[in-house]
C-alpha cells in the first residue's frame, strides 16, 4: 500500500494496524465471504447466497478501521453450463480515507468430473476513495503536504480468479486490482492500489458414527511485497437440519481469532473475535459479524436438490 501526497499524519494513521499491511481487509470468516476474494466463486453452488458482514479492526482506539461488505449471488442457466452472476458493496473507513466499492461478478463452470466442476470468473466495478478534511487536526492548517478541504476520486478496478469445487473440497487462486488502478484525489494527491492476490482451499471431513464435521481451510494473500497466511479448522454440529459451529483461525505473526454461529432455515449468523499478537492488547482486537442467507435456485433438476452448499467447505 503506497501513498503519495497525503504526507505523515494520514500515512501514520493508516498504518496504525500493523497487522494490515496490505490493502484488502482480511475477513476472519472467509470461507463464508469467498466471493469477496474470488470472482469465480459467484453462482457455483446452484444456491441463491445473500450475505453481509460488518468488521471493526483495532477496537477502542480512535479512527480505526470499519469494513462493511454485502454481496449477492445466484446461477443463471443457459442449455447444460452453470453460468454465475454476482453483485457487491464494499465500505471501508481507515483514518481520514473511505474507500467505497460497487462491483459486478460473472462466472463460468464447467463440469469436469462426476460431482467436481471448475469455474472462471470476472468482476468489474467503480472504486470511489474520499479524503475527509474534517479527521485531520493540525496546527498549521495552511500544510500544503494536506487536503484543504474534502477531496474524491474514482477509478475502474478489476478481478480475476479460478474455482474448483466439489462436495468434499474446494480450491481457488485469483486476482484483485489487476490494473494496479492509482485514484488521483484533488490536484497533487493521489492513493496508488497495489495487485492483490489470494489462494484459498479447504475440505469436508466427515466424522464418522457422529454429528459432527471438520472443514479445515487455509487462505495466502500477497502484493508480493508483503504476505498474510490463514489457517482455520470449523467443527460443524448438524442435527434435523440445524447446524452449529465453532472454530479457530491462526495467523502467524498477526493473531489467533475464535469463531461461532450457527445456520437455522437457511439463515446463518456467525460471530468471530480477532485477537492480534503483536502487542495491540486483548481488548483492542477485531469483532466481525456475518449473516448469510441460501436457498436452492437450480429448477432445471427434477426433485429435491441433492447437490450439498460448498460454501460450508
Amino acid at each position: 500500500m503506497k501513498r503519495r501526497g497525503l504526507a505523515a499524519l494520514a500515512l501514520a494513521l493508516m498504518c496504525v494496524s500493523a497487522v494490515r499491511a496490505q490493502w484488502d481487509v482480511q475477513f476472519t470468516d472467509y470461507t463464508t465471504l469467498k466471493s469477496f476474494y474470488n470472482p469465480a466463486v459467484s453462482g457455483t453452488d446452484g444456491m441463491l447466497n445473500v450475505a453481509a458482514t460488518y468488521s471493526m479492526q483495532m477496537s477502542g482506539y480512535k479512527k480505526a478501521p470499519s469494513t462493511l461488505y454485502a454481496s449477492a449471488d445466484l446461477p443463471v442457466y443457459f442449455l447444460s453450463p452453470r453460468h454465475g452472476v454476482g453483485l457487491s458493496f464494499f465500505n471501508e473507513n481507515v483514518s481520514i480515507f473511505t474507500t467505497t466499492k460497487i462491483a459486478l461478478q460473472y462466472a463460468y463452470n464447467l463440469k469436469i468430473s462426476r460431482r467436481g466442476r471448475l469455474a472462471a470468473g470476472v468482476q468489474g466495478g467503480l472504486m470511489t476513495v474520499k479524503a475527509n478534511k474534517s479527521g485531520i487536526e493540525l496546527e498549521d492548517n495552511k500544510d500544503p503536504a494536506f487536503p484543504s478541504s474534502d477531496q474524491k476520486g474514482n477509478k475502474v478496478d478489476l478481478g480475476a480468479g479460478l474455482y474448483y469445487y466439489h462436495p468434499k473440497m474446494w480450491l481457488g487462486v485469483s486476482g484483485q486490482h489487476l490494473l494496479a488502478p492509482t485514484v488521483v484525489l484533488g490536484l497533487t494527491n493521489e492513493v496508488e492500489i497495489d495487485r492483490m492476490y489470494y489462494l484459498m482451499g479447504g475440505c469436508n471431513i466427515k466424522i464418522k458414527h457422529s454429528l459432527l464435521s471438520l472443514q479445515p481451510s487455509f487462505l495466502v494473500q500477497s502484493d508480493f511485497d508483503h504476505w498474510r497466511e490463514d489457517v482455520q479448522c470449523k467443527v460443524i454440529y448438524e442435527r434435523d437440519g440445524k447446524k452449529f459451529y465453532g472454530g479457530l483461525n491462526y495467523s502467524p505473526d498477526t493473531s489467533v481469532a475464535l469463531l461461532a454461529g450457527g445456520v437455522f432455515h437457511g439463515i446463518s449468523l456467525g460471530y468471530s473475535y480477532q485477537l492480534y499478537t503483536s502487542g495491540v492488547g486483548l481488548g483492542n482486537g477485531a469483532h466481525e459479524v456475518v449473516l448469510s442467507y441460501q436457498t436452492d435456485l437450480d429448477l432445471f433438476k427434477k426433485g429435491r436438490n441433492k447437490h450439498k452448499s460448498v460454501r460450508w467447505l
